[in-house]
């Protein structure tokens, strides 16, 4: 059996993300499926709970630009992630990551005591702190303005410290304790993706290990994280695909 982490338990169905006029694979009854696209952190979200659990799974890619019309009888909102299982749709990352953790609980993601768990989810939520600057950094015309860059920079910075303290208070390697736990996997495909404020923004986005000292160590111990590993993509790659957007395109509005 694949280990912990480990992407033997994936079939690819999809060469490619398909686009309009595509037809959906057939799904055979009794397996697991998720629609994502492959750029996509809140589809990460979904994968690194896949990987963690070692749950065998088929993966379909779709192209977000050109939407199957089919994407829209899986979500109406024809955004992915989406799972389906016998029939049955799931969507939106956190709700399908809560649904794996309880429907495979095996290893458990989220503190067994409830106020715990219950803290963990209100920092996911504050996660936003740092998503929101960083996506109008990434996708806005801005990278021209000083003083828009600058901005950007210091909002996500500033979202970054409230877990730098959280992180320092908890004194543990993860949020999850000794191993990462569902926050840690819910806040990674960003924290992934910080290296872009560097490319994007020069020294002002950069995360440095003397203002942020204990999230630079915790980005650390996370690359080594096996799940991690199995969906982490390189920095030139997500700035490869960032130069494909049109920043005009209302698409972005959800994000910004």
């Amino acid at each position: 059996m694949a280990g912990k982490g480990s992407l033997g338990s994936v079939v690819t169905m999809t060469s490619k993300h398909l686009g309009k006029g595509s037809v959906c694979p057939p799904l055979a009854k009794g397996v697991l499926r998720c629609y994502t696209m492959k750029y996509c952190p809140y589809a990460q979200r979904t994968h690194l709970v896949l990987a963690a659990k070692n749950i065998k799974h088929e993966v379909v890619y779709v192209n977000l630009k050109t939407k199957p019309d089919w994407l829209f009888e899986k979500n109406p909102r024809g955004k992915v992630p989406i799972l389906e299982y016998n029939g049955r749709l799931l969507s939106e990352s956190l709700v399908t990551c809560d649904y794996l953790d309880e429907a495979y609980p095996n290893p458990p993601l989220y503190p067994a005591d409830p106020w715990k768990k219950a803290q963990d989810r209100v920092f996911v939520e504050l996660w936003s702190q740092v998503t929101r600057p960083l996506f109008r950094l990434f996708y806005s015309r801005g990278e021209g303005d000083e003083e828009f860059v600058s901005k950007e920079c210091s909002d996500f910075k500033a979202g970054l410290g409230v877990f730098e303290k959280e992180l320092t208070k908890r004194g543990t390697r993860f949020f999850g304790g000794d191993t990462p736990g569902m926050l840690d996997y819910m806040i990674w495909p960003w924290a992934e993706r910080l290296p872009l404020a560097e490319l994007i923004a020069g020294e002002a986005g950069v995360v440095s290990r003397e203002c942020f000292p204990k999230m630079v160590t915790w980005i650390k111990e996370m690359m080594r994280d096996s799940s991690v590993k199995a969906t982490y993509l390189p920095p030139e790659v997500h700035a490869n695909f960032l130069t494909t957007f049109d920043p005009d395109d209302l698409r972005l509005k959800s994000y910004l």
